[in-house]
């Protein structure tokens, strides 16, 4: 009976905690997509036309999904070489690979490649900043066909946490006069990722 006690006693614990972990992860992601909605309504950092500005209301999301919240494993490219990234118009800009980041979601294991802009992180804001492009099966469909990008930054091991939850769409996806990098082949998922923003309207 004591044993049995204990048990009980530590299969509560761990689902209080399970349940205050998923309440602190919908938190941080409402509180992004909070932020991505002022950003878009502010006419001074909005990606969006003026007049697409005007009647802006709010931007679509999928639902907030933990399954889409993963533990990359990273495998540093110490001496990658700087390349030439396409981008939506004739602009190269310069990148290195930082890390293959290896993770699981439901239980299906992916290798993506995160990236570093070599002139950003010349600039004291953006020196631990890494850049996740990917497309997958959603774009073209519930999300905008050019893929998605993550934000992420220099973690102090070697794991990090990737929330596709934050995924957001490049500015091209709103304003043609933006010039955005293209996911690489290596970052092509072969399933549906929804999760993170949506496509916007007809564009």
């Amino acid at each position: 009976m004591k044993y049995l006690i204990i048990i009980i006693s530590v299969l509560f614990s761990i689902n209080i905690y399970s349940q205050r972990s998923s309440e602190s992860h919908i938190k941080e992601i409402e509180k992004f997509q909070k932020k991505m909605n002022d950003e878009f309504k502010d006419v001074q950092h909005s990606p969006l036309s003026k007049e697409d500005i005007k009647t802006f209301k709010k931007l679509d999301f999928f639902a907030i999904d933990s399954s889409f919240r993963v533990v990359a494993q990273l495998k540093k490219h110490e001496d990658s070489k700087i390349f030439k990234m396409q981008t939506t118009t004739d602009r190269l800009p310069l990148y290195r690979i930082y890390a293959s980041a290896s993770f699981k979601i439901n239980n299906e294991e992916y290798i993506l490649h995160i990236y570093q802009n070599v002139n950003l992180i010349k600039t004291t804001e953006f020196e631990n900043h890494l850049f996740l492009p990917f497309l997958d099966k959603t774009n073209g469909n519930t999300t905008y066909g050019g893929g998605r990008y993550i934000d992420l930054e220099i973690p102090k091991g070697d794991t990090m946490v990737i929330d596709f939850n934050k995924a957001y769409n490049p500015y091209c996806a709103y304003n043609e006069k933006y010039s955005c990098p293209i996911p690489p082949p290596i970052n092509h998922f072969k399933i549906e990722i929804n999760a993170g923003v949506k496509k916007y309207e007809d564009h």
